[in-house]
């Protein structure tokens, strides 16, 4: 693969400039802070917790609403845990899906420990769009330079034939924080009424 990498806010706000209806569901960590710092919407939902469900809860509201093109923004930490929602994302093949791993290769929220994605592991490391592929999914895309970026964020507009993972190196240095909202009920509340829904209880 190419040791290139994106420096990671200005990659997420290259891939959400034209994001149209887009909704995006962050992972936990710093895929949440770069959403944020690439401005707050109605339909960014921050997931503040349980780790690894991300992709889940895109293919969920994927599901539920195919006429939205979906963005689950996420690290390679948090999808090395929930890698087994590729099966299903596969099986179900929702076409407005789109899942961007942004990948510094390290466990940034818990001191930087070196990730299965790392260098550190040479030959050993785990190539989360192999697994992507092995499950089923074939869209599974290296983002290698900004001219590919551009090609993620047409498809996130204009769908596919299927769902797409994409893997975005990032470099590690890790930037400022910038926390977004945190109350998940006017989160999900503020959401379902962009999509046209009541706000629920």
């Amino acid at each position: 693969m190419s040791s290139f990498q994106f420096e990671r806010r200005a990659a997420v706000a290259r891939l959400l400039g034209d994001r149209g209806d887009t909704v995006v569901i962050s992972g936990l960590g710093s895929a949440t802070y770069d959403l944020a710092a690439a401005g707050d919407t109605d339909r960014n939902f921050y997931l503040w917790g349980a780790m690894g469900g991300a992709a889940v809860m895109g293919l969920g509201l994927a599901l539920a609403r195919p006429d939205v093109p979906v963005l689950v923004l996420t690290g390679d930490g948090e999808m090395l845990m929930g890698m087994g929602s590729f099966s299903t994302i596969a099986l179900q093949a929702p076409r407005n899906l789109t899942i961007a791993v942004l990948d510094n290769g390290l466990y940034g929220e818990t001191g930087g420990q070196p990730s299965h994605t790392g260098a550190a592991h040479g030959a050993a490391r785990t190539d989360l769009l192999a697994v992507a592929r092995g499950c089923g999914i074939g869209d599974a895309r290296h983002v290698t330079d900004e001219a590919a970026l551009d090609a993620l964020a047409a498809r996130l507009r204009d769908g596919g034939d299927g769902p797409c993972v994409a893997l975005i190196p990032v470099d590690p240095a890790e930037a400022e924080r910038v926390l977004p909202l945190r109350d998940a009920v006017l989160m999900r509340g503020r959401t379902r009424v962009a999509l046209g829904l009541e706000a629920g209880v």
